[in-house]
């Protein structure tokens, strides 16, 4: 058990990821509820309750209809008994369609892979996403699981993501990289990579500019980061971490559509869902990319950056589990 693990186990994730998917868990399973009151058995029209229930929850149409085939097939075959029955068969068909989904554990209780040091991460999204909130919050829980961090903050296009990201490395207690508005952000990456080395950083966490709006530029500028970080690591960066917001529900999936198709992204990381109904976005983009979502913002504390988890999250959509 590492320090993290000690100091913020099981039981605490567990209970706060339960707690910030509740707006999601109570609109899903309240439909579900009202769609199986009063049957003796699953119809269409219950189906299409359930349907529903999946879709307002941004599960997406092309998840639902996955989730929605499986349910029947189970429901034709095993009869419906009662609504535990029924809601054990729901749980049980969303477990399955995210068994295929890719998923990597090696951030678990914020360790980090092994073979390299430093772990370079460098971070991408829109603006407004909690890019930077996101990028502080793993400052402090890797800091916290006894890692060596570095921040570098290439969004040199917005004074407030820079003075953002300083706010945030005097919480956590760790060393930052910056320059002045309007600086080369590749040439900030460089100097962050290069101090990393020199002062034997376990991570490194580089901020980006969060512009969608011409992808070509945005594609130019990450591939001339990515080339002068090599320079220092020739592997790095070793993850490239895209922010979503999951409030924002369909409009997360295009996103990850978008920056997919600009950049080679690797991991994603979805953030508040406490805030909304619509964390069934997470099934849906897990689901439709074959991308691993390593983390998920439930709540405003730096600890409610949770280390994602395909079991964890389907119990905490059902308050079911452990």
């Amino acid at each position: 058990m590492g320090l993290f693990d000690k100091l913020f186990g099981k039981k605490e994730q567990k209970e706060s990821l339960d707690q910030g998917l509740q707006k999601t868990r109570e609109g899903f399973m309240g439909k579900i509820a009202k769609a199986v009151a009063g049957k003796s058995n699953i119809d269409s029209e219950v189906l299409d309750e359930i349907e529903h229930a999946l879709v307002t929850a941004d599960v997406g149409v092309a998840t639902t209809v996955k989730i929605i085939d499986r349910i029947e097939k189970r429901v034709y075959k095993d009869k419906y008994l009662n609504t535990s029955e029924l809601n054990r068969i729901i749980k049980e068909e969303i477990q399955s369609l995210l068994v295929d989904a890719p998923q990597d554990t090696s951030y678990r209780n914020y360790e980090l892979p092994e073979g390299h040091k430093p772990h370079v991460v460098l971070v991408v999204g829109v603006n407004g996403v909690g890019k930077t909130t996101t990028i502080g919050k793993l400052a402090h829980n890797f800091s916290l699981a006894g890692k060596s961090v570095l921040l570098g903050a290439a969004d040199t296009f917005r004074a407030a993501a820079v003075d953002q990201l300083t706010i945030w490395s005097e919480r956590a207690n760790v060393p930052i990289v910056k320059k002045e508005m309007g600086s080369d952000p590749a040439s900030v990456a460089y100097d962050t990579v290069l101090s990393g080395v020199a002062r034997n950083s376990d991570v490194i966490l580089i901020d980006t500019a969060g512009r969608l709006h011409n992808k070509a530029h945005l594609m130019d500028e990450l591939s001339k980061i990515k080339r002068v970080i090599q320079k220092v690591i020739p592997d790095a960066p070793h993850e490239v971490l895209l922010v979503l917001d999951g409030s924002t529900g369909q409009n997360a999936l295009e996103q990850a559509r978008h920056f997919t198709a600009a950049t080679e992204v690797s991991a994603l990381a979805i953030t508040k869902l406490d805030g909304t109904a619509k964390g069934g976005v997470v099934l849906a983009i897990a689901d439709q990319f074959n991308i691993p979502v390593k983390f998920i913002g439930v709540g405003e504390k730096a600890t409610d950056l949770l280390v994602f988890d395909k079991q964890d999250f389907v119990d905490g959509m059902f308050q079911l589990g452990e």
